[in-house]
């Protein structure tokens, strides 16, 4: 408690019951009435009158006969609120995500709100309006729905609160997340040096493996990927390319290969998907079908399961895209504080992407042996989709 030298001016009852607050150590100890007399040496009576007050107040709830805890209302008025809502995929990618917004928003001191789109729209839709009814500062929208992209962005332009669209644009969202087209030239780059340095730049088809939902520029990955065999590999533009929809995810997108797979007799086939999970389903396609040989494969995110398979020896996923999600707290919410002090911020926040082979993938996620992700043997199905 500070001592301002003009005690003449101090209001001692307050002093007491800021004596009593700072008694608790943190925002869920519960405390006794004793605990309370104990730490501010105030007498029982003193201590109980107080603790009355400002339950009556709102700032101590009273968890049990004589038993009491912070309410959060001392500080609620300054701290920040934010809402998130989260993807909701069964999926490493927005659980990183959700991970490090956690972990920066606590960092900050920032409350936030989370709730689970379930990468399903319409429950997109009403977690828009329990964020509202929340009366948050600003919301963190991740849900991959192009389509629906334009009623919830108008659900926070009405209410005049200012948003975040994660990868997935959003009518009046300030964007955080992919250079898609950047991505998937990446992408591209390496397949075509992978085919120029293995089949002597021989390719008989590209497949492309896209994820419609999420619309135009998400999209734009698989035309880079697609521009970018072309820059490295020219006669490859009189190849055949055939786009399939893989919906993000493991089972779709190997359900989809499968059936590609009966009806074409590639031998060469590069593959580009726009996640690591059709990366992944792909993969398992062809290697059910006994043709591993014919493909090399490219995804996109750096998820754990797509780590995991680039340490198997002699894979034929040669390479994912990094989009680094369990550091976009770290990006987001500086970027939020940012709007909400009404600095001038650009409609675009582009995260900086890197490619990951077999051969760096240790240098780049040198802990995942920690995570169980190092060994070659044990392959586990992703079963989720991503963004």
């Amino acid at each position: 408690m500070k001592d301002t030298g003009h005690s003449r001016y101090i209001i001692k009852s307050l002093m007491h019951a800021s004596k009593v607050v700072a008694s608790f150590h943190s925002q869920g100890e519960v405390l006794r009435l004793r605990d309370v007399v104990s730490r501010t040496g105030f007498n029982k009576g003193m201590c109980f009158r107080i603790l009355y007050t400002l339950h009556q107040c709102g700032f101590i709830e009273k968890v049990a006969e004589n038993s009491y805890r912070l309410t959060g209302q001392l500080n609620r008025q300054n701290r920040c609120r934010l809402g998130y809502a989260s993807e909701g995929q069964d999926s490493s990618f927005p659980r990183e995500v959700q991970v490090g917004l956690v972990a920066a928003a606590e960092a900050a001191g920032i409350e936030l709100i989370v709730v689970d789109n379930r990468y399903n729209p319409k429950i997109a839709l009403r977690n828009a309006d329990h964020l509202l009814r929340e009366g948050v500062d600003l919301i963190i929208e991740f849900q991959a729905d192009e389509a629906a992209a334009p009623a919830i962005a108008s659900k926070f332009l009405e209410a005049n609160v200012p948003f975040i669209a994660i990868d997935i644009p959003h009518p009046g969202a300030t964007y955080f997340g992919a250079n898609n087209y950047e991505a998937g030239l990446i992408g591209g780059h390496h397949l075509g040096r992978w085919a120029r340095k293995y089949w002597e730049g021989e390719v008989d088809e590209i497949l492309l493996i896209q994820i419609a939902r999420a619309g135009s520029v998400p999209q734009t990955r698989i035309r880079g990927m697609l521009a970018g065999v072309h820059e490295v590999l020219r006669d490859a533009r009189q190849s055949r390319t055939t786009q399939i929809d893989g919906d993000g995810q493991f089972q779709v997108t190997l359900e989809g290969v499968r059936k590609y797979l009966r009806a074409s007799k590639a031998r060469r086939v590069l593959v580009g998907a726009a996640t690591d999970p059709s990366a992944l389903g792909a993969l398992r396609a062809f290697e059910e079908a006994g043709r591993e040989r014919d493909c090399a494969i490219v995804g996109q995110n750096g998820e754990p399961e797509a780590r995991r398979e680039l340490r198997v020896p002699r894979t034929h996923l040669i390479g994912s895209v990094a989009y680094f999600p369990e550091k976009y707290g770290e990006g987001i919410i500086p970027l939020a504080l940012d709007i909400l002090a009404k600095k001038m911020v650009p409609p675009a926040v582009f995260i900086k992407h890197q490619l990951i082979t077999p051969e760096n993938v240790d240098h780049l996620y040198p802990n995942d042996g920690l995570l169980g992700l190092a060994g070659e043997g044990d392959r586990k199905q992703p079963s989720g989709k991503s963004s």
